[in-house]
Parts: C-alpha cells; structure tokens; sequence
C-alpha cells in the first residue's frame, strides 16, 4: 500500500524494458499501479518514468523490431492513463550521460559483486558458452539510471531486489571516497506479480516460441478480446472448487483473484469474499468480462496515439529536461573526480 507519508519536492523514477509485447502482468504489475501513484502524489512529487531500452540490447538471441516495440509501450503508457504534465517521460538512449555515469560506478564496482548477482548466475547457467558482458555489467546501468536524478523513491519489481541494493552500496561507497554526492534512495514495491494462466507457479511473460494467440499463458494488451476471452474461461484451476486465496494449494484461482483485485483496486481479500458461492465458471466469466472492459479502452486510445505526432514531440521534451538534469549532475562529478577542465 502507498503511504500518505511520502514527503513533498521528492523524486520518484522507474523505467521498464522494452522486451516484447505488453502483457496484463505487465500492465498490472507497474503500468496501472504507477498511474494511480501519480494521480495520488502528483503534488508532492516529480516522477521520471523512462523506457530502458539500452537495457532490451543485453541479449540479441532473438531479432525483433525494437523502434516498433518502443513506439507500442510508449503508446499503451499514455493510453493507460500516465499524465505527460506531471511525469518527465524519456528514452534511456536519449541521454547519454547514463551510460557515462555507468562507466564511472564500474570503476567503482568489485568484480565478486556482479558474479554474485543472481539475475547472471541463472542466466550464466542456462548460456554458459556466450556470456556478454552486458549482462555482468546489467546492475552498474541501473544504477546510473537511478543515481543520476537524485531519485528518493525508485518503483520497482521483486526481482530486482539485488540489483537495487547494489545501487545503494555504490552510492555509499562512492560518497565515501568523495564526498555526498549521490542521495541513497529508497526502494517502493507497487501492484502484483501476475502468473501464467497455464503455469501458475511461473511469472506470466511471453514465449518466444509461440505467437500470441497459442501462448496460452499470457494475455497480451495489443491481442484479439476474443482470444483474451478463451483464455481466461481455459485458464488452469484446481479440483477443489472454492474460490479461496491460498497460493499454496490453489496457485490458478489464486492468481485469478490477484487479477481481479488488481483491475479494481481492491484487496484480495475483499475479491474473494465477492465470488463466496460462485463455481470457478462463473468466477471466469466475470472475470473475463472485468479485463475485457479495460483492455478495450487501453486498446481504443491506443488507435487514437499509435500513428500520433505527440510520441515523438513527448520523447523530445523528456530527452530535453532528463539531459538539463543529468549533464548537471555529471558535471558535478567530473569536477570532484578532477576530470573536468574545458567544457
């Protein structure tokens, strides 16, 4: 939950990554979650919400359209309902001074701390022939990210946990050597971690070997509202019959009911106590109706921004204020490092 003591002229920063399609997880996760923060704070805050694409380059197995990938997020986030008066809305790669500031943390970071990271070692394990550099070196961007705007508060997933205490040990350790340069932010957890439909125990995320009408598993924002339909009346349940929160022995209806707790805002304890005497049918059926109504309008608006003149006039006006900020920033470091002479 949001805490109403979240203080006044603060800075809140997230970025996502440009991965594949949007799903619901995805939506529900960060996107609708990071809306209703805004609206809620947006007189005490500053938000910075960036799109990570440098980060979508650490792997290159599979060949997409990014630029097409870039353009959909940025539409479906206006779509969604982020207000572009109160967020400064970038591209990662629009701003060079983050890849800048990760070489500096880089020369500040121990070898043993990126080998420890555990979002590597599994991916070191699954590939461990073509392991690339980027993603030893994935956390130091990150944190460049995050340091770089003096952000208080950084919206984060569970996942990257690790990662964002990383952040804090580098800033700590170079205010150390340097002085305060760098403010040590804190971490806010926001939304569900949504799983598959199929696979309940497993993050809904996209297969890269079925398109999106045979992933079962993931409902995608962009997709047909009829294969949506099909897949949450598909979706696995239980034997048991009742619909009760219990991750444990009912990890399908569970997850349905965190899905639509989350398309309403409410707790999963009160989506519960709606569907007492509903059969798993009934429960999906008026489930499926809840994520269609939402999806539609998120899929309206998007028709309307997609081919719109205002992504581009957006990512102008972002890239414009996030590099005032951070060449400040960077210059203030480059002086106390001492390699700041000319410019």
């Amino acid at each position: 939950m949001i805490s109403q003591s979240l203080a006044k002229n603060k800075i809140i920063i997230t970025g996502i990554k440009p991965s594949g399609d949007l799903t619901l997880g995805n939506w529900l996760g960060i996107i609708q979650p990071l809306v209703l923060l805004q609206k809620k704070f947006a007189e005490q805050y500053e938000f910075y919400f960036f799109i990570a694409d440098l980060h979508a380059l650490t792997t290159f197995d599979k060949k997409f359209d990014l630029k097409q990938i870039i353009r959909n997020m940025a539409a479906i986030l206006l779509s969604s309902g982020l207000s572009l008066s109160k967020t400064t809305f970038f591209l990662q790669s629009d701003v060079f001074a983050h890849t800048y500031l990760s070489y500096i943390l880089e020369c500040n970071t121990y070898l043993g701390e990126l080998n420890r990271m555990i979002q590597f070692k599994e991916k070191k394990k699954k590939n461990s022939s073509n392991v690339r550099v980027s993603l030893l070196t994935y956390p130091i961007l990150m944190a460049s990210d995050i340091l770089l705007y003096d952000a208080d508060i950084v919206v984060v997933g569970k996942d990257q946990k690790q990662h964002l205490e990383l952040t804090r040990d580098l800033a700590i350790r170079f205010n150390s050597f340097y002085g305060d340069i760098f403010k040590i932010p804190e971490f806010l957890k926001i939304g569900y971690t949504i799983n598959s439909l199929t696979h309940p125990d497993k993050k809904m995320s996209k297969s890269f070997f079925l398109d999106k009408e045979k992933d079962k598993g993931c409902i995608f924002l962009l997709e047909d509202l009829n294969n949506i339909r099909t897949k949450i009346m598909q979706a696995v349940t239980d034997d048991i019959g009742e619909i009760k929160y219990n991750p444990e022995k009912q990890p399908g209806i569970s997850n349905l009911l965190k899905i639509y707790a989350g398309l309403n805002g409410i707790e999963i304890s009160q989506a519960e106590s709606l569907f007492v005497n509903y059969s798993y049918k009934e429960f999906k059926i008026k489930l499926a109706s809840l994520i269609l109504e939402k999806i539609k309008i998120i899929q309206d608006n998007f028709k309307n921004l997609i081919n719109n003149e205002i992504l581009e006039k957006t990512f102008a006006n972002g890239a414009l204020k996030a590099n005032e900020i951070s060449r400040q920033k960077i210059n203030k470091i480059r002086k106390i490092l001492g390699i700041k002479y000319s410019i």
